[in-house]
């Protein structure tokens, strides 16, 4: 791992991409998911960004 914090994440850069599978690893540990979520390597988790319905547009 480098010498990157958890708190540096944006920052840290990735290391192992599988887009395929929706996850890529980064340089301080964490696994970052298409869907927005998070695992740190610590085990503490970052939940996805869920939009709410009505925040969504639709095509006519």
């Amino acid at each position: 791992m480098c010498s990157h914090q958890l708190s540096d994440t944006p920052s840290a850069h990735i290391v192992a991409a599988h887009p395929e599978q929706g996850w890529s690893l980064l340089c301080d540990g964490t696994i970052v998911f298409d869907d927005s979520g998070e695992l740190h390597p610590d085990g503490s988790v970052v939940t996805p960004h869920r939009w709410q319905t009505r925040h969504l547009t639709t095509a006519a």
